[in-house]
């Protein structure tokens, strides 16, 4: 999914919702992260990619939180 698709998105969803998506965003990192450790990840950019996601999640709730 393209960035600014993806922030569309992240806009027209609810704080409850964008919670829910932080919660699973910071469970996917840690699995990611454990199978790193544990030499089972082949997509290493993976953990990157969650990581920027879960930044974005947080400046639309702090956004949102604002306005």
């Amino acid at each position: 999914m393209k960035t600014k698709e993806y922030l569309e998105e992240l806009n027209s969803k609810s704080v409850a919702e964008l919670s829910n998506d932080l919660v699973d965003a910071k469970k996917e990192l840690f699995n990611l992260k454990f199978q790193n450790a544990t030499n089972q990840l082949e997509n290493t950019g993976r953990i990157k990619e969650v990581r920027k996601n879960i930044a974005r999640i947080q400046t639309v709730i702090a956004e949102k939180a604002n306005a």
